[in-house]
């Protein structure tokens, strides 16, 4: 079966990354669909997030990463997928996830979300979180995955990072 995962990934996270593995051990094939919003500011392009996930996932045979842009439903039905898959934090987040899958339903009869929880260590992370703490210079090894930390300080040092927001 074949699942997608969407998301942003500006950048991912240690969070993305538990969700990615956890999904790549229950189903035969995980598309990371990095979404390419001209509309969202990102501190990476949609390029550069890719390849993040294509290194952090490196080890994960079944793992595709795609940049899409349109509409989740277009490239669900492109794909041919049974299934989104959404990392949940908390309450928040599954309010959020609960009020997506249903318009998800209306646009896609067939499109299916699967939710899975964060596990406690990541509950809190976020790459909004890792943008700040980066900016302050602060420890990043909580949030991200050390194969990313370089290039996330490295584009703050060069004054590029927080300041497009």
């Amino acid at each position: 079966m074949t699942v997608i995962y969407p998301g942003s990934f500006d950048p991912v996270t240690l969070g993305h990354m538990d969700v990615i593995n956890r999904a790549s051990r229950l189903f035969t094939k995980l598309i990371v669909a990095v979404m390419d919003n001209k509309n969202k500011k990102t501190m990476f392009d949609a390029g550069e997030r890719a390849v993040f996930i294509e290194k952090c996932a490196r080890d994960l045979p079944n793992i595709d990463v795609r940049v899409y842009s349109g509409l989740l439903t277009d490239f669900f039905k492109s794909t041919g997928a049974a299934a989104v898959v959404r990392g949940v934090r908390g309450p928040a987040d599954l309010d959020f996830e609960i009020t997506y899958a249903q318009a998800y339903k209306t646009c896609d009869n067939n499109m299916e979300t699967l939710l899975i929880p964060s596990l406690a260590e990541h509950a809190f992370v976020s790459s909004g979180m890792a943008r700040e703490v980066a900016m302050f210079g602060g420890d990043l090894r909580l949030l991200l995955p050390d194969v990313i930390i370089g290039a996330v300080i490295e584009k703050f040092q060069e004054g590029r990072g927080w300041k497009q927001y």
